[in-house]
């Protein structure tokens, strides 16, 4: 079976986030990335997500940042780890945070809100790899930390779902083996017996 929807579902890849340079989206282009990402199953109409655009200036200003909340959590750094913290959201032309806000609802839980958020990052990694654009989805350690989410401008109840990383990049990436149907796949053979 084929079609040209299912052939280029198949043909997204995760480009190495060092080999994505500039340049980066358009503001018609992101906001044509965002009106995809915001076309995703969203039980009650909550919108629990939102997105952040980190470029420019910011970016690194947030690397000086992080690499002294590091420096906090870790103590002194080599300068390899100090480059490293300083260059997480500097590397790609343009960081888009997916952002989870749960919205307190009787009959929608939280991890079904969580659930949407994380088919907005998707549907945003599709919307941009069909303009053209290379990108990588991470967290990274800063995601999982309150101080950290606070540098990335996050509320306490909101958490980081993913930081697309989008740019342009000639890299040729090889296809990584994919999981057998076999072992992702199954009838239903009735109540599982643990």
């Amino acid at each position: 079976m084929s079609s040209p929807m299912i052939d280029f579902l198949l043909s997204r890849k995760s480009v190495p986030i060092s080999a994505i340079r500039e340049p980066g989206p358009s503001d018609a282009e992101i906001e044509a990335m965002i009106r995809v990402a915001t076309h995703v199953p969203d039980h009650g109409r909550l919108a629990p997500w939102r997105f952040v655009l980190y470029r420019g200036k910011a970016r690194e200003d947030i690397g000086e940042a992080l690499v002294r909340l590091a420096e906090e959590r870790e103590g002194p750094l080599s300068e390899g780890r100090r480059e490293q913290e300083r260059t997480r959201l500097s590397r790609a032309p343009l960081v888009i945070g997916v952002i989870s806000r749960p919205i307190a609802h009787e009959r929608i839980p939280e991890w079904e809100q969580f659930l949407s958020a994380g088919a907005a990052a998707m549907s945003l990694v599709f919307a941009a790899t069909a303009l053209g654009y290379a990108t990588n989805w991470v967290t990274n350690w800063f995601s999982s930390d309150p101080k950290g989410r606070t540098l990335l401008g996050l509320s306490p109840d909101e958490r980081v779902v993913a930081l697309v990383h989008i740019g342009s990049s000639a890299a040729e990436i090889p296809e990584r083996p994919r999981p057998a149907m076999t072992d992702v796949l199954s009838d239903y053979s009735g109540p599982r017996e643990d």
